[in-house]
């Protein structure tokens, strides 16, 4: 069977196209979302936590639509998709107050200190809107695997942290890890990516961020596999040394790895297209390489 195309890790075969066009054929009233969670039921195509994997499936059958292996049938519904709004036209958080009194004390003097996963509560307002005004690359809506948190001390938030799924490719990390890409396509789920990291403008506590840091090393694992049905096994994120240093990763023994290509996933050739960052690591178990290299 030759291999039509390969996505998210699956090779698509000749034999999977006449499947699909039979599945079309035979559910003829059935929209495009009906059809991808069919697809996926008979594939028994799931997430980690049992979920059906019906966008991506989605994504799959408008991929071989428009490159005509495929005939699906016309649109019925256009959802409106925040996602696709940028710039300006960006639907921005909406502001929400929050007690700007300086906070300069000792770390001693805040602890313990609580963590709040906000993503579905009524908490991920005020996340999205702190990120939104005081984080200096604004808020952006995560796709895929992703959970929020607000950090709060003496009864006020101090600090957010976002963590979403990792880039599929990232040569410093990969070569870290020495798995292989068959290896990498299964367990990239168990890596999180610390997309942002907040600590508010009014807050100067000596050793916080990197306090923090350890917390969350902690409790991530425990909440995502609550969430998304998986651990996680290796947290991750990019340094900007054009601005940062990345002082509190380094002070909570994160392992800096190297630098970037600063090509991004879709770059049409090798030459840079954006600026290089340093990537950084932090492994949560020691068996960490074992369970990531691991293809059965």
């Amino acid at each position: 069977m030759e291999p039509v195309l390969s996505y998210r890790g699956r090779i698509i075969t000749d034999d999977d196209v006449v499947f699909i066009r039979r599945l079309i054929a035979d559910n003829p009233a059935s929209s495009r979302r009906a059809l991808s969670e069919k697809l996926c039921e008979s594939w028994n195509w799931r997430q980690a936590n049992g979920a059906l994997r019906a966008m991506v499936c989605r994504s799959l059958m408008l991929l071989l639509h428009r490159t005509g292996h495929i005939e699906l049938p016309p649109v019925r519904w256009v959802n409106p998709n925040p996602l696709a709004q940028r710039g300006s036209e960006r639907r921005k958080p909406v502001p929400a107050l929050v007690d700007a009194t300086p906070l300069k004390v000792n770390l001693a003097a805040i602890r313990p200190l609580e963590f709040h996963q906000v993503r579905h509560t009524w908490e991920e307002t005020l996340f999205n809107s702190l990120l939104d005004r005081y984080h200096y690359l604004g808020y952006a809506q995560p796709v895929g695997e992703h959970l929020k948190y607000i950090v709060y001390a003496l009864g006020r938030p101090i600090a957010c942290l976002a963590w979403s799924s990792a880039p599929r490719h990232l040569g410093p990390r990969d070569r870290f890890i020495e798995w292989s890409a068959e290896a990498r396509r299964k367990n990239i789920r168990f890596l999180a990516y610390n997309t942002r990291y907040l600590i508010l403008p009014f807050v100067e506590v000596e050793h916080l961020a990197s306090h923090i840091l350890g917390r969350m090393a902690q409790l991530l694992s425990e909440d995502w596999n609550r969430v998304y049905g998986h651990p996680i096994h290796y947290l991750e994120t990019f340094v900007d040394p054009g601005r940062f240093r990345g002082t509190c990763y380094r002070a909570a023994n994160w392992k800096a790895l190297g630098p970037t290509t600063g090509r991004g996933k879709d770059a049409p050739t090798k030459k840079p297209n954006r600026s290089i960052k340093e990537v950084l690591g932090y492994p949560l178990t020691k068996d960490f390489r074992r369970l990531l290299q691991e293809v059965l």
